[in-house]
């Protein structure tokens, strides 16, 4: 009988601390400090676009194993190139501070517009890199387009916006 008392104590002992453990407040936490606010990995800043765009200018080059000769016509290209990119990190920049868009008019004009100065910034690019491209051999051509992110679907346009060239107006 002893047994059964101390038993029957036991667990009238649990579920009793359990209960007033369960009704108890929690204790407050501290309030979330500055370090918890921060993202936990840091915001693509615009030095790391610079230099993704200074490994992917080496990595090209690197690629195409230019001659001597072919060298000297690269220097037009990597400028247009660094300029396009350029012109749409600030299309990106001015795309985030704008006003929203009143209706759906002004979205298909601001396409637009965006895809018009891509399209300018891509001829530059063409139209600097034709020398060079004209003295490649037909395996420097070859390792050309998938290495700029260009795709081959059945013929259809690709969207210049999936090109690296103009990465930053991904956002």
């Amino acid at each position: 009988m002893a047994h059964t008392f101390s038993l029957a104590t036991l667990v009238t002992v649990l579920a009793l601390t359990t209960a007033a453990h369960a009704q108890s407040p929690a204790p407050e936490s501290p309030p979330p400090s500055a370090e918890a606010a921060q993202p936990l990995v840091d915001l693509y800043t615009d030095e790391d676009a610079q230099a993704t765009l200074d490994a992917r200018l080496i990595a090209l080059k690197t690629v195409l194993r230019l001659t001597p000769e072919q060298e000297k016509l690269w220097l037009p290209v990597e400028e247009a190139i660094r300029q396009a990119a350029k012109n749409a990190a600030g299309r990106a920049a001015d795309r985030a501070e704008a006003e929203p868009a009143q209706d759906f008019l002004d979205v298909l004009e601001r396409l637009a517009g965006a895809e018009a100065a891509r399209a300018a910034d891509l001829t530059s690019v063409i139209t600097a890199a034709r020398p060079l491209v004209a003295a490649l051999s037909v395996e420097q051509k070859r390792r050309i387009p998938a290495f700029l992110g260009m795709t081959d679907d059945a013929g259809r346009p690709q969207p210049t916006l999936e090109l690296w060239i103009f990465e930053a107006e991904q956002e």
